[in-house]
């Protein structure tokens, strides 16, 4: 293959009015009228499998017995109480593995209640501008913990803990807080500015001071914190990106990581100026692969294909996601392993080696094809940068901190929590429980102290 003199990247692929339109939300609200006939549906369980399936616990037929009775103000008392970013958690969970999966609804009917867009109803209508605030915070207790990190797991703890009284300091390496909701999920996901709303909604409570742009790489600066704080939380998600290993991976224009991607398309003002392929390569198996690859062609991509190396079983992003994807015109190829990126200066495609399982388990490269694209995204997956970690005498194995359940690390008040952590799924709501369990044992080594 020969390289072409313009590879075909380019912006404004599509009517200035049709970005809005594409971008928009992709789960539309239910309606007040809606959102009573689905709640009604519910058999309001006792010991329900919805709130076991949870991770943040949350009373699942509680709140959708008062939406029933129009009290959503209650509802979202009791989702928040459970969640505090129990709004984004509604938008992005995939409640269709968790809570709606194990529905009695959907074991013995086949059609779970709707338990996501339920919460979802609930938790917007207290977070209004005119809604009276729901929660008060207790009187200040004069203690002061650092948070870094503002990602769901940090949000979540900073919100918790200073709804007990502790002074926050949340600091962030971003211009802005918010983590990955606010750089890593699709447009589409949390439309309207969401995540920043949300945030609004958390400071509201008060005692939280945020620093944006602070980037903690060395002991020097934990101990500053230790020595200026009663307690410290790292909630620092996933800084490192996995890369393909391939000659030329850093030198070919037009090969991206996906989630460098994704932040660049949720920051863009003007979504007709961000320039996409015309043929879009999407290299990995995950949630962030799908966002990915759906936000490039509706950006306008003419072709975009999602590769995995595994059959599609394997893939970590669940089989809504994979149809969500398919239903957006990406196509879906599995069992392909990439071994070389084509192109002299920039990239012209993606050769792969095609495998077939056997009969025995074992796979076997059984020929070579090549897969033609002006732009390739990366989301083979994001890792912890081990380095300051072990220098602060944290613990790390297979790449992520080690805690106890509570979330204390190897170092004394030092707590950790979320995508950092060893365990979990890597889900936006795990994060959350986890910030949340993380100030509860802050907040009793904290009084222990008084």
């Amino acid at each position: 293959m020969t390289e072409s003199p313009t590879p075909d990247v380019q912006a404004g692929r599509l009517p200035a009015e049709a970005y809005a339109e594409r971008f928009g939300d992709a789960c539309p609200p239910l309606t007040p009228g809606q959102a009573v006939i689905e709640a009604e549906r519910c058999l309001y369980c006792y010991d329900a499998p919805c709130q076991t399936a949870c991770p943040t616990g949350i009373n699942v037929p509680q709140f959708i017995r008062r939406i029933a009775d129009g009290n959503l103000r209650g509802a979202a008392r009791t989702i928040l109480e459970a969640n505090p970013l129990g709004g984004m958690c509604a938008r992005v969970c995939p409640t269709e593995e968790l809570c709606e999966a194990v529905c009695v609804r959907q074991t013995h009917q086949g059609k779970a209640i709707e338990i996501g867009r339920l919460q979802r109803v609930a938790v917007d209508a207290v977070m209004r501008e005119d809604a009276a605030p729901l929660f008060q915070r207790a009187a200040p207790t004069g203690r002061k913990v650092a948070v870094v990190g503002a990602g769901p797991a940090g949000l979540a703890c900073a919100y918790t803990l200073a709804r007990q009284g502790h002074g926050v300091s949340l600091m962030d390496a971003h211009d802005k807080a918010g983590g990955l909701n606010e750089y890593g999920l699709a447009s589409y996901k949390t439309a309207g500015g969401y995540a920043q709303h949300e945030i609004d909604w958390l400071m509201s409570i008060g005692g939280i001071t945020v620093q944006t742009n602070y980037v903690l790489q060395d002991p020097a600066q934990l101990q500053a914190l230790q020595h200026t704080h009663d307690a410290v939380f790292l909630g620092i998600g996933l800084r490192g990106v996995r890369q393909l290993g391939l000659p030329k991976e850093a030198l070919l224009a037009g090969v991206h990581d996906a989630v460098a991607f994704i932040a660049a398309l949720r920051q863009c003002d003007d979504l007709s100026k961000l320039p996409v392929g015309r043929r879009v390569v999407v290299i990995g198996g995950g949630m962030t692969a799908v966002d990915a690859a759906v936000q490039a062609k509706l950006l306008g991509a003419e072709q975009v294909t999602m590769v995995y190396r595994r059959g599609p079983e394997a893939m970590s992003a669940s089989q809504v996601e994979q149809a969500w994807a398919q239903t957006h015109g990406v196509t879906l190829r599995h069992w392909m392993a990439p071994t070389a990126l084509l192109g002299d200066t920039h990239v012209t495609g993606v050769a792969f080696d095609v495998a077939t399982p056997g009969p025995d388990g074992q796979v076997r490269a059984t020929r070579t094809e090549v897969i033609e694209a002006d732009m390739v995204l990366k989301a083979i997956g994001q890792q912890l940068e081990p380095s300051p970690w072990t220098a602060c005498g944290l613990t790390v194995e297979g790449g992520r901190i080690v805690t106890d359940a509570a979330g204390r690390t190897a170092v004394p008040g030092v707590w950790a929590g979320g995508d950092c952590c060893a365990g979990g799924r890597d889900l936006t709501v795990e994060a959350v429980e986890a910030g949340k369990q993380a100030a509860f044992s802050i907040h009793a080594f904290l009084s222990s102290e008084f």
